[in-house]
Formats: C-alpha cells, structure tokens, sequence
C-alpha cells in the first residue's frame, strides 16, 4: 500500500500551542518506541529503504517502508507481530508479496539478509486526532515529541504528520496549510529513518539533491506532463530546501535548491500551456513565488561561488588581497528565509496542484500530441538563443544576462522532455549546450566580482587590482560565448524530423 503523508517541524516555542491543538477530547496519546535495520555498509538506507519493529500499546508492528514521489507518497506494508516474551526477530518473509518485498530482497540478495541488524533507535510519544474536512476528506494529525538515538548520540523529535486517510491528497495540502499559517510550521522531507541513519554513521551533512529528469510517456495529456515536471522540480527545491531549514545545509544545497527553483520557474513559464484549459490559474503568481526565492536567496550562493572559483585565479594572478570584499547589505539566512511561512505556503498550493484530480476535459489525443506539443517549444526557445547567438557581442550587458537566462530555459525544456525523444540525439545536443553554458556562466561570474570589487574602492584602492583584470578578463569571455553560441545555433534538433515521432 502507499502512504500519503506530509511531515513538518514544529519550532520550539510554538510546542505548547500544537499541543493544545492536537490534544483534544477525541485525540489519542501513546508510546512508540522503535528499532530500525541496516545491513553494516548501509544498503537499506542506500535504497531509500527502512526496515523497524516497533511497539506499539504493548504489541509489535514489523515495518518496511520505501521511496514514493520524494514528497508525498510512499510506499509503505506492515504487519503485526504475535506477541512473545520480548521484542520478536525480524523476518522478511512478513512482506511476502508485496512490492516493497520485491525491493527489499533485491537490496538483500545475496546473503546480505544475514548482516541485518538494529543501527539506530526512536522513541516517540504520539498524540492524534483525526479531522474531517470540507471536502469530506480524512486526515490524520500526529503530534510527534521524543529522540531519535543512534552511535552514542541523540536528536531532539518535535514535529506534525498529516497523514490521509480518505479522500483527495489536495485536501491533505489544504489541511496542512492552515496548520502551516497557525503556527509556523516548516515542511521537512527527511524523515525519521534518514535522522537516524545519520546520528548512527555520525554524520553532520550530506550530499546535496541534484536534478533528476521526469519521465514523460508519449501517451499522457499535456496536464499529466505539467504535473509530472512541477512535482520532480519539487523534489529537487525540497530535499535542499529541508537541510537548509533544518541548518544542516551546505553552500552546495543552497546552489542545487537555487537550480530547483529556476526549473520551477522555467517549467511554468515554458510548459503550463501543455495543460490548455486545465492549466493552473495561479501560474503567473508562482513564477513570481518563485522569482522572488531565489532572488533572496542569491546573495550567499552568489559570494560562496566566487570565493570557490574566482578568487583562487585572482590571487593567483597577483592580487594584494586573499578576500573577497563585503557585499552591499547583509545577506539573508537562507534556513530562516525557508522556514517562514510564505515560503511553506507556496509548497503547499503547488503540491495541491501536482496531486490534485486531473481535468476530464483533458485527454491525450494520440500517442504523437504531447511530442508534438513540446516540439513548439522546444523550437521557440532554440530560435531565440541562435537569434541571439547572431548579435551577442553587440548586446549590452542586459542583453548579455539576457541570452543566458534564455540558454538555461532551453536546457531545462529539453531535460523535461528528453524521455520523449531518442536518448543519443538528446545527449548529443545537450553536449552542444554544455561550452555555452560554462562561457555565459564565467561571464556572469566576472560581472559579479567586478560590482563588488568596484564598490569596495572608495575604501581600499587596492581594489584598482581586481577591476582592471576582471575587465581584462570579460573582453576574452565575450569572445568564447559567442563562439560558443554560434555551436548551439548550429547543433542538430532532436525533435525535429521522423525520429521525433
């Protein structure tokens, strides 16, 4: 079976009132207390896998739970376990039959079944109560206080589960959205097994999400298309967007949910007119959403990429210097920024769209409309940016910035829709935008450096250093971008011709 559920963190002074809340005449409280399995290397958790026992009002439930859509969904089997003198040996054979069996024997082959073994712990004091809501859905709300324990260490539990239990997943959106407003929620897509997992293997950090590319069937309707995109750019903003609320995120999360919400973004603007009618209304509202996130959220990423790239070519080169001047203004904290409301509600309407009913009006036409369909994009885009590729070094500056947001919308569209075409004739014209995109991307970087250089003069002239090399540096990467256009102006069109369809 799958579960449908959305987990948020509870800030500390805000426990008492999600108490209150929860505990009511018809809530009810228990102890859960919890062991999960790994074999020593960490396949289980390796494979998005979690394997427990837990005891629960004095009887076992054996658990197994795997990878859904990353956000929502989740596929999830468990079994009770008759009742013995202490806690019951696992045995997988519980999980015959079902999908997540098939994963997990997978995972397992090969007598690594055997080396199964508890890694890390919860113990949890739940209070639930189940609420009904306008649309006649069921939601479960579970109060979640207790410790995570593994390898010596321990981590504090305090956060709210919607869990659904009848009814449309975009009325689970709508019930956690209200609870969001109250009282300050923030959307976290770890769970307790990854937290876990992490205290056993003592880890501080992991590895930021990069994006994956959604997969399209030929046979699906533009509006299936569109949701299928919006939800893997989700993923992507989520999984980074969650260790950085949580103040466990690295400059590298901060860049990959940056790059999330540029394909959100992009995947609005280029592709909401694949779901015609049915398209969302609030389309414009979430490019903006989008837009004003990730404009706030650049000044950090902006200074981190530099000091990583810049800096060590410009001391190298001689600067008097070892540091990168202030920037204007102080930046904002991105883990705060993306606990805030505003931004948790923004992941709600558009996770209530991405899972809502799909329109009845809107059906495929064919096999061939939805390649049809994006080819119209896919070619507007290419034309703008080998229009572009013309006349680049006669842009000004705007100009400029211009061709590179329209370069990076046009490598987006084509990983959107790249598992509709033949892989090679996609690899090979991706290959055709890579030397551009890292031209365009120096480019801005100088632009960049050379503004906070330029104001740091007034206070320190050995600043004239930097500009005069930075500017040295931008006449020769003018040069190389458009050289570098000029090739994606010329690459073959994937979409184009009998191979397309």
């Amino acid at each position: 079976m799958q579960e449908i559920e959305l987990k948020f963190q509870v800030p500390p002074e805000r426990a008492a009132g999600v108490r209150r809340a929860v505990n009511t005449a018809s809530s009810q409280a228990q102890r859960l207390r919890a062991q999960y399995f790994d074999t020593p290397d960490r396949r289980l958790a390796a494979a998005g896998l979690a394997l427990r026992l837990r005891q629960e009002r004095g009887h076992w439930v054996q658990t197994v739970k795997g990878r859904g859509d990353g956000v929502m969904r989740r596929a999830e089997h468990e079994v009770p376990v008759p009742a013995g003198d202490g806690p019951p040996a696992l045995d997988l054979a519980r999980h015959d039959g079902t999908p997540v069996a098939s994963a997990l024997r997978e995972v397992l082959q090969r007598g690594a079944a055997a080396d199964l073994a508890a890694v890390f712990a919860t113990d949890i004091r739940r209070t639930r109560r189940e609420v009904r809501t306008a649309g006649g859905a069921l939601v479960e709300i579970a109060f979640d206080e207790g410790e995570v324990q593994g390898a010596g260490r321990v981590a504090p539990v305090l956060e709210v589960e919607f869990e659904l239990l009848r009814g449309a997943p975009s009325a689970l959106a709508a019930q956690a959205a209200r609870w969001v407003t109250r009282h300050h929620l923030w959307l976290d897509t770890r769970s307790k097994a990854e937290r876990g997992d992490r205290l056993a293997r003592s880890l501080d950090a992991v590895a930021a999400v990069k994006a994956t590319r959604p997969f399209l069937h030929p046979a699906m309707s533009g509006e299936q298309a569109l949701r299928a995109m919006l939800g893997n750019c989700l993923e992507q903003v989520l999984a980074n967007a969650s260790e950085l609320a949580a103040g466990s995120g690295t400059p590298e999360h901060l860049h990959q949910c940056r790059i999330g919400l540029r394909r959100l973004r992009c995947a609005l603007r280029d592709f909401a007119v694949l779901a015609g009618q049915a398209a969302p209304a609030a389309s414009a509202a979430w490019q903006a959403q989008a837009s004003a996130l990730f404009r706030r959220l650049g000044g950090t990423r902006d200074r981190d990429a530099l000091q990583e790239h810049l800096l060590p070519a410009l001391v190298a080169a001689g600067a008097p210097f070892r540091d990168l001047p202030a920037a204007p203004g102080a930046a904002e904290d991105p883990g705060a920024l993306l606990r805030e409301r505003e931004a948790n509600g923004f992941w709600l309407e558009l996770l209530a769209y991405i899972h809502g009913e799909a329109a009845a009006a809107d059906t495929p036409g064919g096999p061939r409309e939805l390649r049809r369909s994006v080819r119209a994009t896919l070619q507007r885009l290419h034309r703008q940016v080998a229009s572009d590729a013309v006349r680049y070094a006669d842009l000004d500056e705007a100009g400029q910035h211009r061709v590179r947001k329209r370069l990076k919308r046009l490598r987006y569209g084509v990983e959107f829709c790249c598992t509709l075409f033949p892989a090679a004739a996609v690899a090979r014209y991706l290959g055709a935008l890579r030397p551009a995109q890292d031209a365009l991307g120096e480019r801005q970087d100088l632009l960049v450096a050379q503004s906070l250089f330029e104001a740091q003069l007034p206070a320190d002239p050995r600043a004239w250093f930097a500009v005069g090399w930075l500017a040295a540096r931008r006449a020769q990467a003018v040069a190389r971008c458009s050289e570098a256009l000029a090739g994606v102006a010329q690459a073959p069109r994937f979409w184009s011709g009998r191979a397309a369809d």
